[in-house]
């Protein structure tokens, strides 16, 4: 009986050792839905939700402030709005990436477009800190009901049928791999 306790309590330990030593943290580079967080340039990148802007809307209007005036959509053209969130989980400062795209199943990429200074859900790339988040908590992007900040593509409406549609997040400096997500459309 003593044997069989001690070739238990060995086994045990050896399995206490082995664990240990799997404690290094998964790095996910592709989410196949929204709401995973890509880990880029020692960023978490996560998006809140992506959807379809109707200038018409009165929620969807707001988003809309200060957009630029050669900015307009052409009829074949539609809003569409990605809420990102991002994150400083590590304990040096990082830059968050300042050059989204978005591509389809066709290879058609799109770039989002610069909103103007008075747009206050307006995506705005900044160094962070650690345990900094953006969008800046007590924000306006922050305090809404989606808790991101915006990024805003103009996407020609047949192209919405080449999906899924997928964000790349390139790190700032291009170093390191890129994080992709899978939008939902």
């Amino acid at each position: 009986m003593s044997r069989r306790l001690v070739t238990f309590m060995l086994l045990a330990l050896a399995a206490v050792a082995l664990g240990a030593c799997g404690n290094k943290e998964k790095v996910t580079l592709h989410g196949d839905t929204e709401g995973i967080y890509i880990d880029v340039g020692g960023l978490k990148y996560q998006v809140q939700i992506s959807r379809l802007l109707n200038p018409t809307d009165r929620e969807d209007s707001g988003y809309m402030i200060d957009l630029p005036a050669d900015q307009q959509l052409a009829k074949d053209e539609n809003w569409f709005a990605v809420f990102m969130r991002v994150e400083n989980d590590s304990d040096k400062a990082a830059p968050a990436t300042d050059s989204y795209s978005i591509r389809d199943t066709q290879g058609n990429v799109y770039k989002p477009i610069t909103m103007g200074p008075k747009n206050v859900f307006a995506y705005r790339p900044a160094v962070l800190q650690p345990d900094d988040v953006l969008p800046l908590p007590s924000s306006p992007a922050a305090e809404n009901t989606i808790q991101g900040s915006m990024l805003l593509f103009k996407i020609p409406v047949a192209n919405f049928q080449n999906r899924p549609l997928e964000l790349e997040i390139p790190p700032p400096q291009g170093n390191g791999p890129t994080g992709t997500v899978d939008l939902d459309v």
